[in-house]
């Protein structure tokens, strides 16, 4: 549904974006993570042409954005969930926000039930919350009926029911056929509804596959303690003569390569009484941490 072919942007001396490339396919969210100045953001300002691209182009079904006849009908975009006048209420934002996209306003009573606002229509968005805000851009990105959504940052200023209803929301307008590209920095999140991940970093793209691909790669670790101490240094042994690496780690033993299945049978062969016998992996945060660490522009000490 979306291309993006060669994105490069630059502010002076500064490389925002650096020769990106990726598809988002319909049918699927795709998540698009990153550090904090990634050229996330400058990406999906250039993906519905309010940044002009240095070099390259985005496409709809093969066509630009801006060539799109009526762009509201086929993207549907929350880059800003300040985006509206302070001064109207929900529903006047919403009719003014339909009548310059061309768009029935009948709508705008349906698009204010979906986000559940219906209740807050009349109020005035100067005194909104962020989460109430979020909720009234979604609204605004949903009056064309789109089959596209960006999101940037959508959940921020959400509570946690907010958090799983956007989450719900999501995943079905992907269910029923339209793409979804949703930036966050919450990694845990995105990675309960995200069938896809577009990794970048100093503007360049480090990974693009789906988040079942990422975490396959995250090598499992067995947690295995004898009962008595002294069983220890038998059982580091008989695990590292069958060429797997072990570390020790107090009174544990953290066993790579294996599973709980052939660490346990090696520890009956060996008459070794086990006390605790459990099996972890890396996060996917863990592991999107390590991709973009080298590209980071802020990081802790």
């Amino acid at each position: 549904m979306i291309s993006v072919t060669h994105l490069r942007k630059s502010y002076g001396a500064r490389i925002a974006v650096d020769d990106l490339t990726f598809d988002v396919a319909a049918g699927r969210v795709t998540g698009f993570v990153g550090p904090n100045g990634a050229g996330k953001s400058t990406t999906m300002r250039m993906m519905v042409g309010l940044t002009r691209p240095d070099e390259g182009r985005v496409t709809y079904d093969g066509v630009a954005y801006t060539d799109l006849r009526y762009p509201a009908r086929v993207v549907g975009s929350v880059l800003d969930a300040r985006c509206m006048h302070p001064g109207r209420t929900a529903r006047q934002h919403l009719r003014a926000t339909a009548a310059l996209s061309r768009v029935s306003m009948d709508r705008v009573s349906t698009v204010l039930a979906e986000v559940g606002l219906e209740t807050a229509a009349d109020q005035r968005a100067g005194a909104f919350s962020l989460g109430m805000r979020q909720r009234l851009a979604l609204a605004g990105a949903l009056l064309g009926e789109p089959r596209v959504l960006l999101l940037d940052e959508p959940s921020n200023g959400l509570d946690p029911d907010g958090i799983r209803w956007l989450r719900t929301y999501l995943t079905g307008f992907a269910r029923q056929g339209g793409s979804v590209f949703v930036s966050s920095h919450l990694i845990g999140e995105l990675a309960m509804f995200a069938d896809d991940l577009v990794v970048v970093g100093a503007g360049r793209l480090l990974a693009a596959e789906p988040v079942a691909a990422i975490t396959a790669r995250n090598a499992k670790v067995v947690v295995v303690e004898p009962v008595h101490p002294g069983q220890l240094g038998p059982l580091t042994h008989q695990l590292t003569a069958t060429g797997l690496v072990v570390q020790a780690s107090g009174g544990q033993l953290l066993v790579h390569g294996s599973d709980r299945r052939a660490v346990s049978a090696l520890a009956r062969r060996h008459d070794i009484e086990l006390l605790e016998l459990s099996e972890t992996s890396r996060s996917l945060e863990d592991s999107l941490l390590d991709l973009t660490a080298s590209s980071a522009e802020f990081a802790s000490a």
